[in-house]
């Protein structure tokens, strides 16, 4: 569990004791209701992380794109409200860049989201100098990117890296050093996904 869930819980909870205490019982109804949603929400289930020379996925969800740009190729997974919002490190290795780019709230499903919408750009490096690169993008509802890790941590393949609030998506960049099984109406999990195949 995620303990924003938790936070955002508690206090619907607390705002629906209130106002049934104030008023009629069932006017809090609705509140907690709410509550039980945040729990559900914000859910972190473990996951069994594969273990070889591959990447996986680093976010729940839809496979909506896989785009060459010049010599590496875009995945890009889409997260719907329904799905697990906890981003995972696709390899084992250290994060060498995690850098904040403000931007706009497009509609996450749309190629320019990419490009325009605010994210959190992570690099992770392997032990065989092999970079790859990741960004957490807010959507239309999901205003929140958050990431836990800073430049210097070393970082296992599956290892909790952060989250994003209230669906969006995840891009991940991947060099020509790759081969990439999964299409486009593929679902993939966090963690426990393989995304790439080292060739």
């Amino acid at each position: 569990m995620v303990a924003t869930g938790i936070y955002y819980a508690a206090a619907c909870v607390a705002a629906g004791l209130l106002i049934a205490y104030a008023t009629k019982a069932w006017l809090a109804a609705p509140l907690f209701v709410l509550a039980g949603f945040f729990l559900w929400f914000f859910r972190d289930p473990e996951r069994r992380i594969p273990q070889g020379r591959h990447a996986v996925s680093p976010a729940d969800g839809k496979v909506v794109m896989i785009r060459q740009e010049g010599p590496l190729t875009r995945v890009a997974v889409f997260m719907s409200p329904i799905d697990v919002h906890v981003n995972r490190s696709p390899i084992d290795g250290r994060i060498v860049e995690v850098k904040y780019r403000p931007g706009k709230f497009l509609v996450a499903s749309k190629d320019e989201a990419s490009l325009e919408n605010e994210q959190n750009v992570i690099t992770v490096q392997g032990a065989d100098g092999v970079r790859v690169t990741f960004s957490q993008i807010a959507g239309l509802v999901a205003r929140r990117v958050i990431c836990h890790k800073k430049a210097g941590d070393d970082v296992r393949m599956g290892d909790r890296i952060g989250l994003i609030q209230f669906s969006s998506r995840v891009d991940i960049l991947l060099g020509p050093e790759w081969d990439i099984p999964v299409r486009p109406g593929d679902r993939v999990s966090a963690g426990s996904s393989i995304l790439a195949r080292r060739k």
